[in-house]
Formats: structure tokens, sequence, C-alpha cells
């Protein structure tokens, strides 16, 4: 959907010529914050659960870390020229209402909410959260939308048939959702890839189920725009896209305030590539996942967090490019 003359007035983000950055409510951008997803293209929602991770806490804290570093982020994108806010209402709609005692629980009422989110015609952008939230979410886009393809930016193929035992947690997501049938196979992508294992084979399985993998150390000090364009062309038009960008894909001395992090990783400017690569596909939602603010007082990795969320907010079909 795009902006018309019958439609209420566009939301804007809050200037800091109005109110002073480190004032107003800490809303993503500091938007105006909806109850409800009718009438918005777009929607930030919060999901603070981290029940599902298996190193380090914190992800609950992410949502609202994210969301206070967004404060500095202006309507206009310099570099791509996109200006999101010119055709598309947008809202955050605020945090799902985990059960912080119960994942099995927690995953119905995310699915739950984002298929009122999806049926409203609103398209999610996430924040995470561990990773576990990607198989609920993905329940109700498919549910929406069909199997669709995938771009999962992330140290970790996140695809093991059970961590201690259990088949649900931020390790076992994109397994699940192959098994259900949530998603195409063949135009599934896995970039950033990395780290020890604890076998020769354990990134075999997506490649057999028809995964593309892109491990970190073969794009090293390369662009990604070549890599964007052949991830364009084989997904093609018209194809349902859902990003999951886990910020441990980035390298620890970018992005360190995260759970399980992994050395080697990509570069910020090699993030922002594949958001940007994206432009063009119809991306009908994508989450930001595994920010752990107590990692990083500093705040830098939630602050690269706010920022990758507004670049996907910057593709999203109906985006006008200036």
């Amino acid at each position: 959907m795009s902006a018309s003359d019958d439609r209420p007035a566009l939301n804007q983000p809050l200037s800091g010529n109005a109110m002073p950055r480190f004032g107003g409510l800490a809303t993503m951008m500091r938007l105006p914050a909806a109850d409800s997803p009718e009438g918005l293209d777009a929607a930030f929602i919060g999901i603070p659960l981290d029940i599902g991770t298996s190193h380090r806490p914190g992800a609950r804290f992410g949502p609202r870390q994210v969301r206070a570093e967004s404060a500095l982020l202006r309507p206009y994108n310099m570099a791509t020229g996109a200006a999101p806010f010119d055709t598309l209402q947008v809202a955050d709609l605020g945090d799902v209402p985990v059960n912080t005692y119960s994942l099995e629980k927690s995953l119905e009422i995310i699915t739950g909410f984002y298929r009122r989110v999806l049926a409203a015609g609103c398209r999610p952008l996430t924040i995470g959260g561990d990773h576990t939230i990607a198989l609920p979410i993905l329940r109700a886009v498919a549910e929406r939308h069909g199997p669709v393809a995938l771009v999962h930016v992330d140290a970790h193929a996140d695809v093991n048939d059970t961590m201690f035992g259990e088949r649900i947690a931020h390790g076992t997501p994109f397994r699940r959702a192959l098994e259900e049938g949530l998603l195409r196979g063949e135009k599934v992508w896995q970039i950033g890839l990395r780290g020890t294992g604890y076998a020769a084979d354990d990134f075999d399985w997506p490649r057999s189920q028809g995964f593309n993998i892109v491990p970190a150390h073969e794009v090293w000090w390369r662009s990604l725009q070549p890599l964007m364009a052949h991830v364009r062309e084989s997904i093609g038009d018209g194809v349902p896209v859902y990003l999951s960008f886990d910020i441990d894909g980035i390298d620890p001395a970018y992005a360190g305030g995260t759970g399980t992090p992994e050395i080697g990783g990509l570069t910020v400017p090699q993030a922002l590539e594949i958001v940007r690569g994206l432009r063009g596909l119809d991306l009908v939602g994508a989450d930001l996942v595994e920010v752990s603010p107590p990692y990083d007082p500093s705040g830098n990795t939630a602050l690269l967090g706010a920022n990758l969320v507004y670049e996907m907010l910057c593709v999203l079909p109906g985006v006008r490019v200036r």
C-alpha cells in the first residue's frame, strides 16, 4: 500500500528539533505507538524473549535497548535515497506479551500476534529476542503467503535437530521451519556462517535441503553487492521473501553485545549491502535478533541493530526512492 488522499496523514518520527533525543517515549524511531495493525503498511514489533538461548542470556532486553538507540535515527536514508515515511504508514506495535516461563506457550502467543498483523496487510519488522522467535513468525507468514524464500544472516545455521533433547530452541528454528513446509529450500540463503563445529559435516544438512550457504571466510574483504544481485536473481520476482538477521552474523568487533559471538564475521558495510541488496524483492517481513545489551554497555550493538531495522524498512515494497 502507498499513501493516498483518503488516508490519514502518514506518521513521522519525532524530530530531534521538536523533542530532545534523550526525551519522549522510547518507541522505535520515536514513532507513534499503536495498539492495532489496521491501517498500517509496516510496523515495528518487539519480542522480549531469550529463554531459547544456549549461552549468554540478555536478548530479552534487546527490543527496549534497540528502541532507545533508535532515537538518533532520522527519516531520510542519505545513502540510498529511500524515504519510507513519505509513502508508508508506520508505527510501533509494542511488544508481544510472551510467557517468560514457557517457550512452547510463547511460540503460540507469537504466532497468534503475527497472524493478526499479517491479516491487516501490515509487514512486520521484528526486534528480538533470541532466534527461536523466527519459527513462530514464519508459521504466521507461511499461513498468509505460503512457503517463503529466506535470507538468513548468521554465524550459525540454526538447523540443529535438538538442543539438550529439545526440538525448540534458538539453534533449531530453520530445521523446524523446513520440516513444517514454511520455507522454499532452494530459495534459502544463509550468509556469514562460521566458527567451530562438532563435526566436519555440520553444514551438510542445509546443503542437502537445497540451502545456499555462504560462509563468512569466502567473502572476507569483498563487497557483497555481486552476491546480492545473484540472490535477487535466484529468488525471482513475485516470490515472498523473509529476512532473518542475527546480529552475531556481524563480527564481534562491531557487535559484541550478543549471546554467541564468533570471530571472523561480516563487517558493518557488508551487513548494509545485504539488507540494501533486497530492494526489489517482495519482502513480507524481517527480524533482527540476538542483541544482548548487558554484554555491550556502550550501546553500540543496539545502535547497529536499530540502524539495520531501519534499513529493512527502507527496502520494503512501496518505499519511494528520491
